[in-house]
């Protein structure tokens, strides 16, 4: 088994988890703009051969420190270039990323190109060749708080290059974004329910040729010509031999079975005529039927009489020229979609959430997703008509209107202190009723307000179609009191993660948004994980943290999206760490930093085991924040639990705080007890009440919470 790292667009990882899964690949978990993943080197092969996602991927072979240049070329004279590379053969480097000594990754990658040609001239007189365009061997290097990842360039370009595109539109979309919008548009299901697709903008045919190949069971990488691994001497040619006949066998048998239910226009008799050129390229021009037509002329082609998808990437203002005709673009495209293709599935990618409006139909998924380095949106809509008869409001049971009296006098009450201290997310509702046992909290990002509803799980006495019922009313009541639409309210059940852990995922939307709290900035997820990245309940904890940290070295343990860093580090603090081992959550706190101007080196973020750093490392501090989950038995580190291990945990801390230090702890375990009588090392004082915010004050038990001074 070896490791290999997929590389992707921003808002693509979860699909790439999914599909990574699907072709067999084991121990697969996310990252920023990437996902991790293990096997043999057939599942690197596959990855290169099958994934309609991915970048670029990657097989590490060396990671190592590299604070300066010399460290860089010193850890990379350590790798036995004879393993990878033929003398006469020839390689080149790729850099991204930077650290503390190395700014540029143009010198990054000289470096490792100058300790790559000197072991072999030192070894034999002899150096390989530098090809920068089709290298036998493609190496790759990221550098990361001061540390070097090298690996091998499996795919060699990108992946999107499948080979097929010989000319674009003026605008033009890469192909695996084309697939991950086919992804969550629904398309595979689609084309199996007999339906077909109508592209009405199509430009040069990226997504009508994406979803052909699709449907056709067509290997994305089966028509490129190079990989980065052909002059690998790790290269297995017979078993990628045997993986592309394999791949060459299916999409023999999927063409001869694939229908010709692709359709796409356009005004812009060039930009058709290259649609057409990359549709033969690509082996679909039989498949793929493509006219000059603009979007007025737009009619449901009548060899479709199954409902299928629309899909289109129109327009906007960053990429091209803006004018006001765009949005009338928009409304025209929403007017034909409602007339031309009742019952049907239609999807519109867009950088502009107000052209997206435009369109004068309601989402009923949305995705963001990332263009480039152009942030975008993919609206999902269905066409299906709504009923034309109006009927009465179904009258609200006895338990929903109570529901209703309660959550609009909690809103009456608590709305106007959350304004007046400039609060922009606070709880409204705390399963104030037993028969509604739900958390309502209310975000409001971009002017507008989101809901955070998360039901506690029902007991199983409770029958289930009634939790279901009263999970409804509570999501209806909620947003018409509060006056959020259903597609802004997020709902879920508040379950233990999976193998106890704190932070479960719960959806793949990549849906971020912007939030405001004491003047500060943060990334919120409404809808992927259990928790939103943002405990509303430790704003006074926060606060605390901020008033504490002048001048002062900060340490942050099990820091989640370092919230609390961000705190401290506005309060003026000297310096700040945080550690946690989740890498999902140390890229999302990085963001959280970066977005309040805190990027410099004295922020540091650390991917360790909370228990492992502490024992390990010897610097010290003034402050230590530590909220621990009340258990967790993840696969990187020894089972944890609060109860238990709390006694280990903080003397750690007091082992790494300077006298008259701080450590402020805090956990949600109500049946916790601090044994205060063996840390006699601490004075110690509960401050758990004046650390509940006042839209908590009734669930005082939220959580508990210490200050502990070493003495």
């Amino acid at each position: 088994m070896r490791d290999f790292f997929a590389s992707c667009q921003k808002g693509l990882e979860y699909l790439l988890v999914d599909e990574l899964v699907a072709l067999g690949a084991a121990d697969v978990h996310e990252a920023l703009a990437g996902v991790h993943f293990r096997g043999e080197l057939e599942a690197g092969y596959r990855a290169c051969l099958w994934s309609r996602l991915a970048s670029r991927i990657l097989a590490p072979i060396a990671e190592f420190t590299a604070e300066d240049g010399e460290a860089l070329y010193a850890g990379a004279l350590d790798i036995d270039w004879s393993e990878h590379l033929d003398v006469a053969a020839s390689f080149a480097v790729d850099a991204v990323g930077s650290t503390k000594g190395i700014t540029h990754s143009q010198y990054a990658a000289l470096r490792v190109k100058d300790a790559i040609v000197d072991q072999f001239r030192n070894k034999s007189g002899e150096r390989p060749n530098v090809d920068t365009e089709r290298p036998a061997l493609r190496v790759n290097l990221v550098l990361r708080r001061g540390k070097a990842i090298v690996s091998i360039d499996l795919s060699g370009t990108p992946l999107h290059q499948r080979g097929y595109r010989q000319g674009a539109g003026q605008a033009p979309l890469k192909e695996n974004l084309a697939a991950a919008m086919l992804l969550r548009a629904g398309w595979p299901a689609v084309y199996l329910a007999g339906g077909g697709l109508v592209d009405p903008l199509c430009g040069s045919g990226t997504l009508l040729i994406e979803a052909a190949l699709m449907a056709g069971d067509v290997a994305p990488g089966l028509r490129r010509d190079y990989f980065g691994f052909s002059g690998w001497r790790g290269h297995d040619a017979a078993l990628w031999k045997t993986l592309h006949d394999q791949a060459q066998a299916r999409a023999t048998a999927g063409l001869q079975a694939l229908r010709p239910v692709f359709f796409g226009f356009d005004q812009d008799p060039a930009v058709i005529n290259e649609a057409k050129r990359n549709a033969q390229f690509a082996q679909l021009s039989g498949f793929i039927h493509l006219g000059r037509q603009s979007l007025e002329h737009l009619h449901r082609p009548h060899e479709l009489d199954q409902p299928g998808l629309v899909i289109c990437n129109p327009p906007y203002g960053e990429r091209m020229s803006a004018d006001a005709g765009v949005a009338s673009l928009y409304r025209l495209l929403g007017e034909k979609l409602k007339a031309e293709f009742p019952q049907w599935r239609a999807s519109v990618i867009t950088s502009d959430e107000e052209l997206g409006r435009a369109i004068g139909l309601r989402a009923d998924k949305r995705y963001r997703l990332y263009n480039g380095a152009l942030e975008c949106v993919l609206l999902n809509f269905d066409l299906t008509p709504r009923s034309e008869q109006t009927h009465a409001p179904k009258p609200l049971s006895d338990g929903a209107q109570m529901l209703k009296n309660r959550i609009e006098k909690n809103f009456r009450h608590l709305r106007k202190r959350a304004e007046r201290e400039g609060i922009d997310c606070w709880r409204v509702y705390d399963a104030d009723l037993p028969e509604y046992a739900a958390a309502i909290d209310i975000y409001r990002a971009e002017d507008a307000d989101h809901l955070h509803i998360q039901e506690y799980q029902a007991p199983a006495s409770i029958d289930e179609n009634l939790a279901r019922t009263r999970l409804r009313e509570l999501a209806h009541v909620a947003g018409e009191v509060l006056g959020v639409p259903r597609e802004r309210v997020a709902l879920k059940t508040r379950r233990r993660g999976k193998g106890g852990e704190k932070y479960g995922r719960m959806d793949e939307s990549g849906e971020f948004l912007q939030v405001g709290e004491s003047g500060l900035k943060f990334f919120v997820n409404l809808r992927d994980y259990l928790d939103t990245g943002l405990f509303l309940d430790h704003r006074p904890l926060r606060a605390r943290v901020r008033e504490m940290s002048r001048g002062k070295r900060f340490l942050n343990l099990f820091c989640y999206t370092a919230s609390v860093s961000v705190y401290a580090a506005a309060g003026g603090a000297a310096e700040t760490t945080s550690v946690d081992l989740s890498q999902t959550y140390l890229d999302w706190a990085m963001q959280n930093l970066a977005l309040n101007g805190f990027s410099e080196p004295q922020h540091k973020l650390v991917w360790a085991d909370v228990l492992g750093y502490l024992e390990s490392h010897s610097a010290m501090y003034d402050l230590i924040f530590v909220d621990p989950p009340t258990f967790s038995n993840s696969k990187r580190a020894d089972d944890f639990d609060v109860q238990r291990d709390h006694m280990r945990l903080l003397t750690l801390c007091g082992e790494r705080l300077f006298p008259g230090g701080t450590i402020l702890f805090s956990n949600n375990f109500r049946r916790f007890k601090l044994d205060e009588a063996a840390l006699s090392q601490f004075a110690i004082r509960d401050i758990s009440a004046s650390t509940i915010p006042f839209d908590f004050e009734r669930n005082a038990r939220i959580h508990r919470a210490w200050e502990m001074r070493k003495r």
